[in-house]
């Protein structure tokens, strides 16, 4: 892309040249970076400029932010620039943009993938997720960040977007370039030359953007980071479906009380096979082999109730195990859908925190509200959350995908669509797996342009299983070699750790830094550590690439990740 120097007119009628005019906030004087950054505003992107279709984009805001010395985030003074992205339907929402330009800009950039359903700007101001908390954010090292809402706006039914077809590409991945293409042009006009590399991180639907644009722009990034990526979006929310309607049958969802029996049984049965009992499952597949729920005991009791009925909070029956296995187990596609995916996995259960009784913690009720929430699946459906009660988040994810992309009727019931035989909703299915599973795995394009992923996975996922994100690093391994492969990607998986927040493990790795050198400097990543900020704060575990887990050595200090190596058997 040609450097530009956008030119406009501002509200006093004075014709200003952004690539000049940015050179004041190389000063680092708060005044003169703060005009730059007003004179942005109605900025114009044209749609030529723009790889995919739009009627170009506007600057709609901006205002000039000081410096925040405060950790975590601490950032030097940047201009917030807010804008919209014009669709081509009339009918279809506009794309609304952020993107943020430090005064002293280091000459890259930072795309930020978004979550769940969207419709709110992604988080371009923040720490990536699982990011270091002991450095500065993006924008404090200098990154120009940006980010979208993805095409949509969030409403009461976040997923009702999908009515419109352009909203609905949009998210499903065009948005992306979208965003991108404006976010450089801008880039290029403020500063005066374009951002000599380019970088884009998220996670779950943002780790889903991180592995599209790959696929599909893979000369656009030099460096992408994915996160506990929701890849085969669509076979994902069949999961859900399959999962909803197995927790909807009578006495078959277990409460957070249940839940933490089950818990506590997991690690009973599962924390030593890493050689140590340390309050963290490593060594997950094991106890995945060797758990069963039917037969294990907790606390010296058996944990199924007696005779299986439901005799109370200190047990589980045979129907709230029924849908615990079909949690833990794959779906199978039979035919395969229509992006070829055959299933999709089940999720790591045994010693897992699905949720339990949360107590004062926020952090603790945001695991609750991420996994199976505090009452069972219903028609119809709970709004998620409905004050301090909430409905699985994948129960809640399926009835919206349903009502809205599946069979576009808002008062259907999805409990009554089985997604293993989907019937009438086959042909639906197959096209909206075409366009939402983001599932190749010869990423040659990516890797030739000198392209490094660098892809993480928590463990104790309970919203994106890690067995899925696993079958899709071996498929493209399996489809380039892992020689070939290994030059340009690297799959790590941290014990204990959730979907983006636990009070078990929760992560602190910089990931960014890894990348960076990789990228820029051919240093590839070496033994990385990834910290708790939560469970055992300041503890440290190797980060082990998969199929690797960390297995303590016999000595040393069980919360240091120099205690422990990472092995395959």
């Amino acid at each position: 892309m040609p450097v530009v120097s956008l030119r406009f007119v501002t509200k006093l009628g004075v014709v200003c040249c952004l690539a000049i005019v940015a050179g004041c906030a190389a000063t680092g004087q708060d005044d003169q970076a703060a005009r730059s950054c007003s004179q942005l505003n109605g900025a114009t992107v044209p749609a030529a400029s723009i790889g995919l279709a739009t009627r170009g984009a506007t600057v709609t805001a901006t205002q000039y932010q000081p410096a925040v010395s405060t950790s975590p985030k601490s950032h030097q003074g940047y201009c917030k620039v807010l804008g919209d992205i014009a669709p081509v339907d009339p009918q279809a929402p506009a794309i609304k943009f952020q993107l943020n330009l430090p005064a002293h800009w280091n000459g890259k950039s930072l795309m930020i993938g978004g979550g769940g359903y969207n419709g709110v700007p992604a988080k371009t101001t923040d720490l990536l997720p699982a990011g270091p908390v002991d450095k500065p954010d993006p924008i404090g090292l200098g990154y120009a960040t940006y980010g979208s809402d993805s095409g949509h706006q969030l409403a009461d039914d976040p997923a009702k977007f999908a009515l419109n077809h352009e909203a609905l590409k949009n998210f499903a991945y065009e948005a992306l370039k979208k965003t991108h293409d404006t976010a450089q042009y801008l880039i290029a006009g403020h500063y005066g030359k374009n951002a000599q590399l380019k970088y884009f991180a998220g996670g779950s639907t943002g780790g889903r953007e991180a592995l599209a644009v790959i696929q599909k722009w893979p000369g656009d990034f030099n460096g992408v980071i994915a996160l506990y990526p929701a890849f085969a979006a669509a076979s994902l929310d069949l999961q859900f479906g399959r999962i909803t309607r197995a927790l909807a049958q009578p006495g078959a969802y277990p409460n957070q009380q249940k839940r933490d029996v089950l818990y506590r049984a997991g690690m009973q049965a599962c924390d030593g096979l890493d050689g140590v009992t340390d309050g963290l499952i490593s060594n997950q597949r094991q106890c995945n082999r060797v758990f069963d729920p039917a037969r294990a005991t907790v606390d010296g009791r058996a944990l199924r109730c007696e005779g299986g009925a439901d005799t109370g909070n200190q047990c589980l029956s045979d129907a709230q195990i029924r849908a615990m296995k079909v949690f833990a187990s794959d779906i199978v596609f039979t035919p395969p859908v229509g992006s070829g995916e055959v299933r999709h996995a089940g999720f790591n259960t045994w010693g897992v925190d699905l949720g339990r009784p949360a107590g004062q913690s926020k952090q603790q009720a945001t695991v609750n509200y991420l996994n199976l929430g505090s009452i069972a699946p219903a028609y119809p459906m709970p709004p998620n959350p409905a004050g301090s009660q909430s409905v699985p988040y994948h129960a809640g994810f399926w009835d919206q995908w349903v009502k809205y992309f599946i069979t576009q009727d808002p008062a259907f019931n999805s409990l009554s669509l089985d997604p293993m035989r989907p019937g009438k909703w086959r042909k639906r299915i197959n096209e909206l797996t075409r366009l939402q599973d983001i599932n190749q795995t010869d990423l040659s394009a990516f890797a030739r342009h000198g392209g490094k992923l660098l892809i993480a996975h928590g463990v104790a996922d309970g919203l994106v299983p890690t067995r899925a994100t696993e079958d899709y690093v071996t498929r493209v391994r399996a489809t380039m070699g892992k020689q070939k492969a290994d030059q340009f990607l690297r799959y790590y998986e941290i014990p204990g750790y959730g979907h983006a927040v636990s009070t078990v493990f929760n992560a602190s790795w910089d990931s960014l830094g890894a990348l960076e050198n990789w990228v820029e400097k051919g240093v590839e990543p070496g033994p990385q550590v990834v910290a708790d900020t939560a469970g055992v704060p300041g503890r440290t575990r190797p980060l082990c690439e998969y199929p690797a887990w960390p297995r303590y050595t016999g000595s040393g200090d069980v919360n240091r990740a120099a205690s422990f190596e990472c092995v395959r058997q």
